[in-house]
């Protein structure tokens, strides 16, 4: 593990493998720099692969008040340790952040979105625009469990059957220690970033937009419809990949195959 430090002072941790064009990894909810390594290790025999920690999450520091530029800091303050320019890939809320960063300047030279949680349709929107508030009033009043599930129902939209098991599950508490996260996913994934900003649509670097074939429908039907709003961008679906995972291999793969053009 090795650290650098963003912008605001605040300490952030990062694993870095393999030699090569680099890439920067980005996860998202309840995710920590560990989520992503698989692919990045699949990759890291042909680039040199960075895996971060958010801010508030594994071994990386958290600076109140939280903001989304903030983020955008953290991840140029990683794209400095590799010279200042990388491909990002960027995981759920994840890849919303990396979309956003290339739009306010920093040096992206290709983004990965996989399976970004746009809400491109009305259909598809799954939160109230002051969920990310409601949330870290929870989180002030020290109701960590209540912030997960609700985040958990309200901005991912899973069933409240699974929720309730969820709650029960012995990795609970791990996802109570760094609920404070959520109000940062929330933000990402609310107006004006629950779908690409002019700003964001207007980013001409060559993007890549990948999901499972079997992930769930509203993140299929927002990558493919996701390369007809971008200039230079294309859809893939790689095999398996059900309920919002990432099967490695096959997701490095087309990852290979995108940054060798």
């Amino acid at each position: 593990m090795f650290t650098t430090t963003s912008a605001d002072g605040t300490t952030i941790a990062y694993d870095l493998e393999g030699s090569g064009s680099p890439i920067v990894f980005v996860s998202g909810a309840f995710n920590d720099r560990h989520t992503l390594a698989p692919v990045a290790a699949e990759l890291a025999s042909s680039h040199t692969v960075v895996c971060y920690d958010r801010r508030g999450r594994g071994d990386s520091g958290d600076t109140a008040p939280y903001a989304v530029e903030r983020e955008i800091e953290d991840l140029a303050a990683v794209l400095s340790v590799v010279g200042g320019s990388a491909a990002v890939f960027g995981f759920s809320s994840g890849a919303n952040l990396g979309l956003l960063a290339a739009s306010r300047s920093l040096a992206v030279s290709a983004l990965v979105l996989y399976e970004a949680p746009f809400a491109l349709s009305p259909d598809d929107r799954r939160a109230d625009s002051d969920l990310p508030e409601r949330l870290a009033a929870l989180i002030a009043a020290g109701r960590r469990a209540d912030a997960v599930t609700t985040f958990q129902l309200e901005g991912i939209g899973l069933p409240p059957e699974m929720v309730a098991g969820i709650r029960q599950s012995p990795f609970f508490p791990q996802l109570e220690a760094i609920a404070p996260t959520v109000v940062y996913d929330a933000t990402l994934t609310a107006p004006p970033y629950d779908r690409p900003t002019p700003e964001m649509l207007a980013v001409k670097v060559p993007v890549l937009v990948l999901t499972g074939a079997e992930t769930w429908p509203m993140l299929r039907r927002t990558a493919e419809a996701l390369p007809g709003l971008l200039p230079d961008a294309r859809y893939v679906a790689v095999p398996g990949g059900e309920d919002h995972t990432i099967p490695a291999e096959a997701t490095a793969a087309a990852v290979r195959d995108f940054l060798a053009r």
